[in-house]
């Protein structure tokens, strides 16, 4: 039996609101999650659409959450001065108990990330250079360091940082799949948080950043395979997939034949999702942090309901602690 963690993914752009929605509202869907037995709650960080900053509303759910990792899916360091981003990293970390995870990510060509870059008048040239060196920054001065020099940021005077829980600071993934973010994953990041639309494709990735990591003198186990998913679950499968098309076409202008392209999307009945879920952890994944499509607060909490539901184990009400779920590794 493999054993695998299930998160969240929380709405917090206004496209997935209905006009009725109050934000203060998400503060509560993080604990009703939480109180059906997810792993983690997760947050994005985009300007594609009006949404709650990330770190503002991690820094709302610590204290009113106990048990739940907190993460982004996935944080774009270039949109924030490094220094301060890693004393806001730090206090969440603090505020949280220890319970701060980052995936962090470059941005994309086109509308999805070229434009943030002039709007942070950060240049686009060796993006992927300067999110390394950034977390580079931002250990360093989890350590303590009094010094910082690298190609991007040069600090030769660092003032005392604030220290998360951990020496280390709190674990960082990388989201992406290309060959050169495979081996960056392996050999500097804790974790990948990608989205694959194929599983197979899941599995090579994982073993291209098990050689880079162990090539780096790393331990591939150390690695988290995690992954990003959406989902959609309905009665009648045909309806999932109409309000699948719906979510694509509100958050990404784009129908769902083409989102399903470059993202992993399932929607059909439980047991089709469960399926499918369940041919990403043969694959390799073991943290799925999946994200509800739906475009109003309450549909929201009926779809995570759902998810939460196909997985067996005690009645939420039970679980004093963030459970570890139960797949059979070859169960396709």
């Amino acid at each position: 039996m493999d054993t695998f963690a299930i998160g969240v993914l929380l709405p917090t752009g206004t496209a997935q609101w209905g006009p009725a929605d109050d934000p203060r509202d998400l503060i509560a869907l993080g604990r009703t999650a939480e109180h059906l037995g997810f792993t983690s709650l997760f947050v994005n960080d985009s300007l594609i659409s009006p949404r709650v900053e990330a770190l503002t509303m991690l820094a709302a759910l610590a204290p009113t959450t106990e048990r739940v990792t907190l993460g982004t899916g996935a944080l774009l360091p270039f949109l924030r001065r490094p220094v301060l981003a890693a004393q806001s990293l730090a206090s969440i970390d603090l505020l949280s108990g220890g319970r701060l995870t980052l995936a962090v990510g470059a941005g994309y060509p086109g509308r999805f990330g070229r434009p943030f870059y002039d709007l942070s008048d950060v240049p686009w040239a060796r993006r992927f250079a300067r999110l390394d060196e950034t977390v580079d920054l931002w250990r360093a001065l989890w350590r303590g360091a009094d010094s910082f020099h690298g190609e991007f940021h040069h600090f030769p005077d660092l003032p005392p940082a604030l220290r998360p829980t951990s020496p280390t600071g709190p674990p960082i993934w990388l989201g992406g799949a290309t060959p050169a973010a495979l081996a960056r994953t392996g050999r500097h990041y804790d974790g990948w948080l990608p989205y694959p639309p194929d599983p197979a494709d899941y599995t090579t990735g994982l073993r291209d950043i098990h050689a880079a990591a162990t090539e780096a003198g790393r331990a591939p186990e150390a690695i988290t395979p995690a992954l990003f998913v959406t989902v959609r679950i309905d009665d009648d499968p045909p309806t999932a997939r109409t309000a699948l098309d719906d979510y694509a076409r509100a958050t990404y202008g784009m129908p769902l034949p083409e989102l399903e392209k470059i993202q992993a999307v399932v929607a059909g009945t439980a047991e089709q999702v469960a399926a499918r879920l369940r041919q990403y952890v043969t694959a390799g994944a073991r943290h799925l942090v999946t994200r509800p499509a739906a475009l109003n607060l309450r549909a929201q909490r009926e779809q995570m309901e759902r998810v939460a539901a196909l997985i067996p184990g005690p009645p939420p009400r039970t679980r004093v602690r963030p459970r570890q779920w139960a797949c059979a590794g070859n169960d396709t």
